[in-house]
C-alpha cells in the first residue's frame, strides 16, 4: 500500500517535515526555546535531564535525545548544548548524523552567552527551515510506517470498544508490512501471562514478565505497591476499579500480532511486525519513548478525555465513549462509542481507524496537531547526583 511521505536520507520515512531545536541538558533547554520561538517551522524539545545522570539512567537520556534526533520525521536537528554537561552534544550529534541527515552543534559557553547563542542558532535554524520547506513527498509504501499505541484517562469503554478497535488497525498495518508497538508496563501488570503466550519465543516472553516484575520491584523500592496505586482515581470514577481489569482492557490495543521483542525504553524494533516498549504508564513520557524508538504517528485511546500531543508526530486520539467525544469534540478525532451506541463492529471501526491513519500519514492534521499540544517528557529511572 502506498501513502506520500519524505524519504530520508537513511532510506526511512517521515509523514512530518520537523526541523528539530534539541537541548542536551536542561541548562540549554530555555535558550532552545528561545530559538525556536524566533524561527517559524521549528520545534523546541526542552526538558529537564542530560547532567549529573550516571549509569543506566544517563544511557537512557542519551539513546533518548539521539532517537528523538534520528525519527524519521525530523528532517534537520540543531543541537544546543551548555558546553559541560554530561549529556555530551557533540556526542548526540555525531549519533544523529549518522542517519544521513543534516545536524548543526552550538554551545552556550563556546558561543558567549544565551544572545549570542540565539543569534547563531537563529539564523542556523532559519536556514534550516528554508531548506527543508521545499522537500516534496514522493509515494513510499506503508510498510515503513512504525505506529506508538497509546491510552490514557481509561475509563469502562476503553476496553470495550477503542482499544479492540485499535487492535484491528494495527492487525491491518501489520499484515501490510508495517511495524507497530504498544507501551506502559504499568498496564501490562496482572495480564502479562496473557500477552506473554504471544511471543514468537520463550526469549522473548520471559523479557516480558521480566520488565512488569522490574516496574513492580521499582515501585516497591521506593515503598510503593502499585497494584495499590493503580488503577488512578480518574480510572476508577470512570468504572475501571482493578489493575487486573485496566490491563486486561489495555492489551486489547496489541490486536493478535505475535510480539516479536521487548525493547527497551527508545530502543528501535530489529524488524518489522508487533513489539513492546517497557515505558512507564505516564503519558507524555510513554510517547516520548516511542517516538525515540522510531514511531512515526501515534493512535491514543482516552476514554475520559485527554488533549494529549507530540512535537514531532500527529496524535489520532480516539474514544469508545460517545458522552466524551461530544464533550471534547475539539480533542478527539473518531468516536469509537459507536461500536456501544450504533452496534458498529469492532472491525469496521478498525478499518475506519486505519482509514484515518492513512489520511494523516498523508498528510491531514489530527485535532491536536491543530491545536499545537506538544506535549514533552524524557523518562528518568534514578535520582540526579
Amino acid at each position: 500500500m502506498k501513502i506520500m511521505g519524505y524519504r530520508r536520507e537513511n532510506g526511512k520515512i517521515g509523514i512530518r517535515n520537523h526541523v528539530v531545536i534539541l537541548p542536551t541538558s536542561v541548562c540549554s533547554s530555555e535558550t532552545a526555546v528561545r530559538i525556536s520561538r524566533n524561527v517559524e517551522g521549528s520545534i523546541a524539545l526542552p526538558h529537564q535531564h542530560g547532567c549529573c545522570q550516571v549509569g543506566a539512567d544517563h544511557d537512557q537520556t542519551v539513546r533518548t535525545l539521539i532517537g528523538l534526533g534520528s525519527n524519521p520525521n525530523v528532517a534537520k536537528v540543531l543541537v544546543v548544548g551548555l558546553g559541560c554537561e554530561g549529556a555530551e552534544p557533540t556526542y548526540v550529534a555525531d549519533e544523529i548524523r549518522k542517519t544521513g541527515k543534516t545536524v548543526e552543534t552550538i554551545t552556550i559557553q563556546q558561543c558567549g552567552g544565551t544572545l549570542k547563542t540565539i543569534e547563531k542558532g537563529t539564523r542556523i535554524a532559519r536556514d534550516m527551515v528554508q531548506s527543508v520547506a521545499n522537500i516534496p513527498r514522493e509515494e513510499v509504501d506503508m510498510d515503513e510506517i512504525v505506529l506508538g499505541i497509546e491510552c490514557g484517562g481509561t475509563d469502562t469503554t476503553s476496553g470495550i470498544a477503542a482499544n479492540p478497535a485499535v487492535g484491528v488497525s494495527s492487525d491491518i498495518l501489520i499484515k501490510k508490512g508495517g511495524t507497530a508497538m504498544l507501551s506502559e508496563t504499568t498496564e501490562l501488570i496482572g495480564a502479562e501471562h496473557i500477552l506473554a503466550k504471544r511471543a514468537v519465543n520463550r526469549e522473548v516472553a520471559e523479557k516480558l514478565i521480566e520488565i512488569v516484575d522490574r516496574t513492580e520491584k521499582r515501585a516497591m523500592s521506593l515503598g510503593v505497591d502499585i497494584r495499590g496505586s493503580q488503577p488512578t482515581p480518574g480510572n476508577i470514577e470512570g468504572g475501571v476499579i482493578t489493575i487486573e481489569e485496566k490491563s486486561l482492557g489495555c492489551i486489547y490495543k496489541a490486536g493478535s500480532a505475535p510480539i516479536q521483542g521487548v525493547l527497551e525504553y527508545a530502543e528501535c524494533p530489529k524488524g518489522k511486525g508487533f513489539y513492546v516498549m517497557d515505558t512507564p504508564g505516564q503519558d507524555i513520557e510513554s510517547i516520548t519513548g516511542m517516538l525515540a524508538g522510531g514511531a512515526q504517528i501515534i493512535i491514543f485511546t482516552t476514554g475520559r478525555g485527554t488533549p494529549t500531543g507530540s512535537p514531532i508526530a500527529p496524535v489520532i486520539k480516539i474514544t469508545g465513549n460517545s458522552n466524551t467525544y461530544n464533550n471534547m469534540i475539539d480533542n478527539m478525532d473518531i468516536n469509537a462509542g459507536k461500536i456501544i451506541d450504533e452496534q458498529v463492529s469492532i472491525e469496521d471501526l478498525g478499518k475506519e481507524i486505519f482509514e484515518e491513519m492513512v489520511k494523516v500519514c498523508n498528510g491531514k492534521i489530527t485535532k491536536a496537531e491543530a491545536l499545537k499540544h506538544r506535549e514533552f517528557g524524557i523518562y528518568k529511572i534514578a535520582p540526579t547526583f
